[in-house]
């Protein structure tokens, strides 16, 4: 149960991100349409505090973007073993897991844990 609330947290959340994130690409998209015939403009937008401002904002994208893509990897893969798993569990009568299978599913999840810990972490 609480895990669903946490899901279901997050899953606004996203939605609320996603909805903001529109909203800065079109005020930027604005800001860039505007700024070549209006100089005061153009100066705010090449000032430090913009600028840095804005490599933040890419390098915290660029990391999600990379993280999302580990995460929908691990997710679906696991997804993927899991029902072929459920198929061959049930024809060799419930065999454990293999070294191997154990060992990658322990890999995964320390690289997920590793991309959640790593907050100001450059992206690759």
């Amino acid at each position: 149960m609480a895990n669903d609330n946490c899901l279901d947290d997050v899953h606004v959340r996203m939605l609320r991100v996603t909805e903001d994130l529109r909203v800065i690409q079109r005020e930027l998209n604005c800001a860039a349409m505007q700024a070549p015939s209006d100089p005061e403009l153009m100066e705010a937008l090449t000032q430090l505090p913009e600028i840095e401002s804005l490599e933040l904002l890419r390098s915290a994208l660029d990391q999600m973007r990379h993280f999302l893509w580990f995460y929908v990897q691990v997710m679906t893969t696991d997804n993927e073993v899991q029902e072929a798993g459920l198929t061959t569990t049930k024809a060799r009568n419930a065999t454990p897991s293999s070294f191997i299978e154990k060992y990658k599913s322990m890999t995964d999840a320390a690289l997920l844990r590793h991309f959640t810990e790593g907050k100001n972490r450059k992206p690759n």
